[in-house]
């Protein structure tokens, strides 16, 4: 079962006109300056408002996205940094 923390929760983005889904911003993903790693900014208090979901063996996760396209073009240089966020399915 999903739960979210919603005290904190400022930084929901809204749905846009054309239909897409809403989601909770929560970091950032960018290439290192020697181009060999992916780094990976996750902010606390929006991590803290995710929703979570809690495995057969008790482990609980956040499910995060990150665009492949967008994750791409970090990686190519083409695109300095993208985001990572939380679908909201309401």
């Amino acid at each position: 079962m999903a739960k979210r923390n919603t005290k904190n929760s400022k930084q929901v983005n809204e749905k846009e006109e054309t239909g897409m889904m809403s989601s909770l911003l929560v970091g950032y993903v960018r290439r290192s300056n020697a181009g060999g790693a992916i780094k990976l900014s996750i902010n606390t208090n929006a991590f803290g408002d995710c929703e979570t979901y809690t495995t057969a063996d008790g482990q609980t996760y956040a499910s995060l996205v990150i665009s492949l396209d967008a994750i791409r073009k970090v990686i190519d240089g083409d695109r300095a940094v993208t985001t990572v966020s939380q679908l909201i399915f309401d």
